[in-house]
């Protein structure tokens, strides 16, 4: 009896089970059909809404997913369905079957449209590089490019973008990211031809990357001077263009404005592009730490970064202190981070800066030191230490680093009283700085706000403004998807 109470405790769920939740092929199927009514109503808005829900179920994508959800669009036979399908490793040809057959029985073959065509060539891209098969990835974009050159339309704009940025990608995993750069430009220039201008800003950043890649600092700049100016109509193609913008500044010793790129790039960065943003840190820093700056102690204990800015963290903290030695065990100890990171040239560069902050350390704490002492404290290391405290201490009392002067005689420093700094214009100059950061970002914001066209115009009925709350409410979950999706 109490068997079978327990069969019947263990058959009712099964009575009660929901339908089966769509399959892969089924959520490809209702992208397509999305991308083909922005196609039709030339909205835009439906095609990268399309490409960011492909993102999303990228990784449920398979082999006979995607070769079945090719069946259900291509035409069989057809080139580009030869082409496509030789990419796809075969898989069981039953699981196909049925796959082709359920396609053909639910959907009658159609007129192709531009843009199915070039989300095919982006499903088997993504596809292939998740699979790590980066030279039939690499075959993959090739073709993608060529055939998108003879494509003008703006609805093909969004999964273009999309499609330059896998291409670079695809040849940058196989260390031929220079074989391509005549192919960018040209694609820039057409871009630029077709006031395409989402293609402008990702292709501008894909030659950036390109150009940085390999050290070229001179020909990066000279391209962002003379391209078009950059719009932002893509928050994350902003954020790259600051970060590339920000290395470059910073390598041309322009670290005020480096600075404010690359806090700027961290600040608009989403949360979930934590790769990214670290590398906008670890760059912050090292430029703040050259500007004479100590970094907060929050920005190295930020969630999920505190592993990897540790040794930016350490070498903050020599910079603080104005301790040589530790600062070079530490550039040792992290040289292969450093290098990896592309930052070791720029911790050169702050050899002086940790001699400065010892130099000044010792002045604020003795009014009268030997340059023998001097060179002892800071741990110079040289066949004459007592010249070069010397040509340091000189350097810095010009500089205005301290306020000492030098007695030759009797080889001494000799520090002068520390006034009064609220006599001075340095608070003024610190204020001013906080003001016009402050009203820079409040203009920011001011201009990245989107209003509804000709709202002034016309009064609005109750139902009119129900639509417009909707259409809002489906604006503001655009942009939060826009700002988390594929970084």
């Amino acid at each position: 009896m109490t068997q079978d109470l327990e069969m019947k405790d263990r058959s009712t769920p099964s009575n009660s089970v929901s339908s089966p939740a769509p399959s892969t092929l089924q959520h490809l199927k209702e992208i397509a059909s999305l991308i083909e009514t922005g196609s039709y109503s030339k909205e835009v808005r439906r095609i990268a809404r399309a490409v960011r829900l492909t993102i999303a179920l990228r990784r449920k994508l398979t082999a006979s997913a995607i070769s079945s959800f090719l069946d259900h669009v291509l035409t069989p036979g057809s080139e580009v369905h030869a082409k496509l399908s030789a990419y796809l490793p075969k898989e069981d040809d039953h699981e196909m079957e049925v796959d082709a057959a359920t396609s053909a029985i639910q959907t009658p073959a159609k007129h192709l449209l531009p843009e199915l065509e070039i989300y095919c060539y982006l499903l088997v891209l993504l596809f292939l590089i998740d699979q790590k098969k980066y030279s039939e990835a690499k075959a993959c974009s090739s073709a993608s490019i060529v055939w998108l050159k003879n494509i003008n339309r703006r609805t093909v704009d969004v999964i273009a973008s999309r499609l330059y940025f896998y291409y670079s990608y695809s040849y940058e995993l196989m260390g031929d990211l220079a074989e391509i750069r005549g192919n960018l430009l040209a694609l820039h220039r057409i871009a630029t031809l077709r006031h395409d201008e989402l293609g402008q800003e990702t292709l501008l950043n894909l030659l950036l990357r390109n150009y940085l890649h390999y050290n070229l600092y001179d020909q990066a700049e000279k391209l962002r001077s003379k391209a078009p100016r950059f719009e932002a109509h893509s928050n994350q193609q902003f954020c790259r263009y600051l970060f590339y913008l920000g290395k470059i500044r910073t390598i041309q010793l322009e670290y005020t404005d480096a600075k404010e790129s690359l806090l700027q790039a961290a600040r608009k960065a989403p949360v979930a592009a934590r790769g990214f943003r670290i590398q906008c840190n670890k760059w912050a820093v090292i430029v703040r730490l050259l500007l004479g700056e100590i970094p907060e102690r929050t920005v190295f204990m930020q969630k999920g970064m505190e592993k990897a800015l540790r040794p930016y963290f350490e070498l903050t903290n020599a910079v603080r202190i104005g301790d040589l030695e530790l600062f070079r065990n530490i550039a040792d100890k992290f040289a292969t981070t450093f290098n990896a990171d592309r930052t070791h040239n720029l911790i050169v560069r702050l050899r002086h800066n940790v001699i400065r902050t010892g130099l000044r350390n010792i002045s604020i704490s003795y009014s009268r030191i030997s340059l023998a002492d001097v060179a002892k404290k800071l741990r110079l290391n040289s066949a004459s230490p007592v010249a070069d405290a010397e040509s340091i201490v000189s350097k810095a009392i010009r500089d205005g680093a301290i306020d000492a002067t030098l007695d030759h005689a009797n080889g001494w420093m000799v520090s002068k009283e520390t006034g009064d700094i609220y006599s001075t214009n340095e608070p003024q100059l610190a204020f001013n700085s906080r003001i016009a950061f402050c009203l820079n970002m409040h203009n920011e914001a001011v201009r990245a706000l989107r209003f509804p066209p000709n709202t002034h115009k016309e009064k609005e009925s109750a139902e009119k403004r129900r639509e417009r709350q909707q259409q809002e409410q489906e604006l503001a979950k655009h942009i939060a998807e826009e700002d988390d999706d594929d970084f």
